[in-house]
Parts: structure tokens; C-alpha cells; sequence
């Protein structure tokens, strides 16, 4: 069956979590042991929060259970960047946030695409929907395209506004943000109503979880996740030295990667059922708060938390791999349809990224 064959488990990873909370105490000067240990307990926890959140979904339906995967599979990324924020790590911040984007609408999506198209001819979801949050992504790169022109546009005469804008771009997209749910979640909800996809009962063939069961995992998860992340966050520059990576990659590949395993795991799950609207409700939908919730929220957070506030003026690398990667982003979901290759012509974008990024000077 799809759903045994795609979820191996990662359960033994487990022991990681009690050892890296000994290893936090006893040895903090392992900084680089308690790093990669961090990221593998991260990774059976998130496969338990996709395993909740897919049960979640059999109770709530596709576009609510696609936006609480989003939620709370972005619960790490904003741990992270929040302990990142008040460490006045703002180049690690934004290095996450771009990494969270395009990871996953290039690499969570086009594993989706590429899974769950092997076998079949073709897959469909609602194009309506698809393009509805294709376009709130668009948004998302305006937001961050604007704020480092006027950057470069004002040059040092306008550095002293650069917070101000920020502050107020932020606060326009949190109101869109907020709007979208009214959308999505009641004034429009049919649109969002995705098929059934095949037959086959969540976890492996077993009963769904009644939804207090689902819910309690989902939140046991996500605490511990968190716990797991601010460790991670404060041993990331020691690692990025010692495994002779730049802030820039670490932030935007590898960081992102593992923030992002539990929208990876059931996002693939699901498209290999051929549920491919829950599939992009995450893959999209988590990419879109992340541009629209997460990055808003810290910049307003940062005027009360760390040394200083935190503006949107992004790399220009960041801007241009979050403008190609909504670009190609759209192009695949606007037909309502997706096969294995365009999985793979996502997978391989994302991978020039990767390049691109592990060989940039820090």
C-alpha cells in the first residue's frame, strides 16, 4: 500500500530527544553533537505531528487540515527564528524564512508531485484553490521585492526609514493574511473542498484517531519540537563554523529542511494517496503563512524582543530565489493538474538553489 510503503519509521530517532537534553546539561561544550542531535530528533516528532495532523484532516477536511499542518508544522521555524531574534541573529532569521518559502514550494511540493505522480498518469486538485493561494504567494514576493529595492533605491539617505516600512508592510500583510482565512475558511470554504483521493484509510490501513487522540499527539509534538529547536538555535553558528558551512546556507537549506520534515512527510503521504489538494493545501498553504504570519509577526515582535528591530530588507539573493521559485510555483498549479515530471523540474530548481547558496562568499 502507498501509505506503508512511504512512511518508514523514524521512531528509534526518538532516543535522541532525552540525549540531547543531557548532552544541553552535561557537555554544552559538544556544540556541534548537540546540533546535528537536535535535527535528528526533530524528525521523528515532525513524522508524529504529520501522522496527527492527517487524522485531524479526517475529521475537519482538506483545506482546514492542510492549514493546521501549515500551523503547526511552522510552530518549529518560528521557535527558531524567535530565539534567533532575541540573540539579534537577524541575518539567520531571514535566512530561515527564505529557506521555509522555497522549501516548501519547490522541495516539499515537487517531492509531492514526484510521489504521488509514479504510477499514475496524472493527479488533479482544485485549480480554483491553487490559484488563489499561487497568487497570495506573489503577494508574499512583492513584499519582500519592495522593501530591498527601496533599499538600494534610497541608499544610505533612507536607511533610517527602512524599519518604519518594514513595520508597515508587515502589518498590511497580516490583515491580508488574516482576510484569506475569513476566505478560505467560511465565506468561500466549497472552493477548498478537495477530493477524496483513493480509498484508503489514513495510518497504515488502522482507524482514524478520534479527533481529542489527534489533537493531544499534535500539541505533545509540537512542544517537544519547539524544545528541540531553541537547542538547535543556539549551537547553529558554532556548527556552521565547524562543518564549514555560511550562515546564508544553513539557514536557507539545512535549517529549513528540517523545520519543514513534517509538512515533507505528510504532504508526500498524501499525494501518494492521491489526496493532492491536502498535498498543496500544506505545501502552499505553509509557504504562504510563513511569508504572510511568520515574517510579519517577527518584525512586529522585534520592536519588544532582541537588541534591535528586525527590518524585511532581504539578500538579493533571497528576493531573486523566492520571485523564481513563486514564479515556477504558479506556472504548475494553475492547470489544476500535476504529473512525476514536474515534481522533478521543482526538485531540480530547488537543487540549483542549494548550489547556489552552498557556494555564495558568507
Amino acid at each position: 500500500m502507498p501509505g506503508r510503503l512511504a512512511r518508514p519509521s523514524l521512531d528509534w530517532l526518538l532516543a535522541f530527544v532525552p540525549a540531547v537534553v543531557a548532552a544541553e546539561y552535561l557537555v554544552p561544550s559538544a556544540q556541534t553533537a548537540i546540533f546535528v542531535g537536535a535535527c535528528l530528533a526533530i524528525l521523528p516528532l515532525a513524522g508524529w505531528m504529520g501522522r496527527a495532523t492527517e487524522h485531524v484532516a479526517e475529521h475537519t477536511g482538506e483545506g482546514i487540515g492542510g492549514l493546521l499542518n501549515a500551523t503547526f508544522g511552522n510552530a518549529a521555524e518560528l521557535i527558531i527564528a524567535l530565539m534567533a531574534l532575541r540573540a539579534g541573529l537577524h541575518d539567520v532569521v531571514k535566512a530561515s524564512l527564505t529557506g521555509s518559502i522555497i522549501g516548501n514550494i519547490l522541495l516539499v511540493l515537487g517531492a509531492s508531485a514526484l510521489a504521488g505522480g509514479i504510477g499514475r498518469g496524472r493527479q488533479t486538485f482544485n485549480a480554483v484553490a491553487a490559484r488563489s493561494q499561487a497568487t497570495m504567494l506573489w503577494l508574499a514576493a512583492i513584499a519582500l521585492v519592495l522593501p530591498a529595492a527601496y533599499h538600494h533605491l534610497a541608499g544610505p539617505a533612507g536607511s533610517a526609514r527602512e524599519i518604519d516600512l518594514s513595520t508597515e508592510i508587515a502589518v498590511v500583510l497580516l490583515v491580508v493574511y488574516a482576510l484569506s482565512l475569513v476566505f478560505s475558511l467560511r465565506t468561500h470554504r466549497a472552493l477548498f473542498v478537495g477530493e477524496g483521493g483513493d480509498v484508503e484509510t489514513v495510518d497504515e490501513g488502522h482507524a482514524v484517531w478520534p479527533l481529542g487522540r489527534a489533537l493531544l499527539v499534535l500539541l505533545a509534538a509540537t512542544v517537544l519540537i519547539a524544545w528541540m529547536s531553541e537547542i538547535l538555535v543556539g549551537t547553529v553558528e558554532h556548527a556552521a563554523s565547524a562543518l564549514g558551512m555560511t550562515d546564508l546556507f544553513l539557514g536557507v537549506i539545512v535549517v529549513a529542511i528540517i523545520g519543514n520534515a513534517a509538512e515533507h512527510s505528510t504532504a508526500i503521504i498524501a499525494a501518494r494517496k492521491n489526496r493532492m489538494d491536502l498535498s498543496l493545501g500544506i505545501a502552499i498553504g505553509s509557504s504562504v503563512q510563513i511569508a504572510l504570519f511568520v515574517a510579519p509577526v517577527l518584525v512586529l515582535v522585534s520592536h519588544v524582543l532582541g537588541p534591535r528591530p528586525m527590518d524585511l530588507v532581504f539578500s538579493p539573493a533571497e528576493v531573486l530565489a523566492v520571485v523564481l521559485a513563486v514564479a515556477i510555483t504558479g506556472q504548475i498549479a494553475g492547470d489544476g493538474e500535476s504529473h512525476w515530471l514536474e515534481g522533478v523540474q521543482l526538485l531540480a530548481v530547488y537543487a540549483i538553489f542549494g548550489i547556489v547558496f552552498y557556494l555564495l562568499p558568507a
